[in-house]
């Protein structure tokens, strides 16, 4: 479950870690929610819900009267209910797993951790932690489908386990703290384990000095790909002086930029499209308020006719003696509604084979891309041709 707001939370870990004075300049910003965090926080009760039901923490009739009620959510449907049950599954594969090597094995939900030893005023909650004979083990689920995230080397995953470890490293005998991320709706898990040494050397060398650095807003500005999700993103003086580097190119034509030139515009061309938004969203929002950009004004977009009652207008044309097939159309849902619908499991096995997914265009993409080198050069220019 996201974290309650701490000025230092476990969720930004990777940004006030790399950018120590970020936590102190989104202290002038007030919180914000989206949709997308909405339907995770719902994702992450549910789930919550069906694994106590599964751990016999709950009767049935107080597991039905639940589900009940989470059904009528805006946020319900099939496909989420689908991918949800999955992660729970996981879960109790995990569960299992520990239960081998332990009989009595713990198994917490919504677990509240506290790493303020090493965070001041840490705190975060622990979707599931398992505790069996020598291991910890934290279990974070990740709903979103956007960027697929790692534990491995996870500062928001590691905080989880020091805060585990603070609750129950005095009560038995654990060796190694176990992090795990999963994310269902892109398939991916991925764990890392540490030993309790290791993950108490990176807390004390890396995590307390810069957690110090955090809150008292020093250190140094370092603009990347953890400035995307920053509330203080938009106005940045340090990001936009990065962004802005570009100028130094005096946006020459490409034929005339050297090799290393282009590779330079296309390593920041991403964070670069990014910043724009950001910047022309801002200054909307802002100029909406009364603010005045010099040279800017606030105009009424495009927009198109629509009807005012599609009911009225279909009666209207029906009395004047147009038939129903001619005035409506037949459309079949789209891949992404039809899943929605169906869910994920009844959509694969009812239309599988008649599903297909062409190959993608060709696209420019760093290195660290995990996807395989496009094949020929002569198949790119001959997609780019078609």
């Amino acid at each position: 479950m996201p974290d309650k707001h701490a000025k230092l939370s476990a969720s930004g870990a990777h940004r006030w870690m790399a950018c120590t004075p970020s936590a102190s300049l989104e202290d002038q910003f007030p919180e914000s929610t989206s949709e997308y965090a909405e339907e995770g926080t719902f994702a992450h009760s549910l789930a919550e819900l069906i694994i106590n039901y599964n751990l016999h923490n709950m009767t049935k009739p107080q597991f039905d009267k639940a589900f009940a009620k989470m059904k009528k959510d805006k946020y319900f449907s099939q496909e989420l209910l689908e991918y949800v049950e999955g992660y729970a599954n996981q879960v109790f594969e995990f569960v299992n797993e520990a239960k081998l090597l332990c009989d009595d094995a713990i198994v917490l939900t919504e677990q509240r951790l506290d790493f303020s030893a090493y965070v001041p005023e840490g705190f975060g909650t622990g979707d599931v932690v398992i505790i069996a004979d020598k291991e910890l083990h934290v279990i974070d689920l990740k709903y979103g489908k956007g960027v697929g995230v790692n534990a491995e080397g996870n500062p928001q995953t590691r905080l989880y386990g020091l805060g585990a470890l603070e609750a129950f490293g005095m009560l038995y005998n654990i060796e190694q703290v176990r992090t795990t991320i999963c994310q269902p709706r892109l398939d991916m898990v991925t764990s890392e384990t540490l030993t309790v040494d290791e993950l108490m050397g990176w807390a004390e060398k890396e995590v307390k000095p810069k957690a110090e650095m955090a809150m008292a807003g020093d250190g140094e500005f370092v603009v990347g790909d953890h400035c995307r999700f920053c509330k203080a993103r938009k106005t940045c003086r340090a990001r936009a002086e990065y962004n802005l580097e570009l100028t130094k190119l005096e946006f020459k034509s490409p034929e005339l930029l050297e090799d290393n030139e282009i590779g330079e515009v296309l390593r920041k061309a991403d964070q670069l499209a990014h910043w724009v938004t950001d910047i022309t969203e801002y200054a909307l929002e802002e100029a909406l308020k009364g603010k005045k950009f010099d040279g800017w004004k606030v105009v009424e977009g495009r927009s198109n006719r629509k009807y005012l009652d599609d009911i009225k207008v279909a009666d209207k044309l029906k009395g004047a003696g147009y038939d129903e097939a001619a005035i409506y159309e037949k459309k079949l849902y789209g891949i992404t509604a039809m899943q929605k619908l169906l869910g994920k499991k009844t959509f694969e096995e009812l239309l599988n084979d008649l599903i297909i997914k062409p190959q993608g265009k060709p696209v420019l993409a760093p290195e660290s891309d995990k996807r395989p080198e496009y094949s020929s050069a002569d198949n790119a220019a001959k997609d780019f041709a078609e």
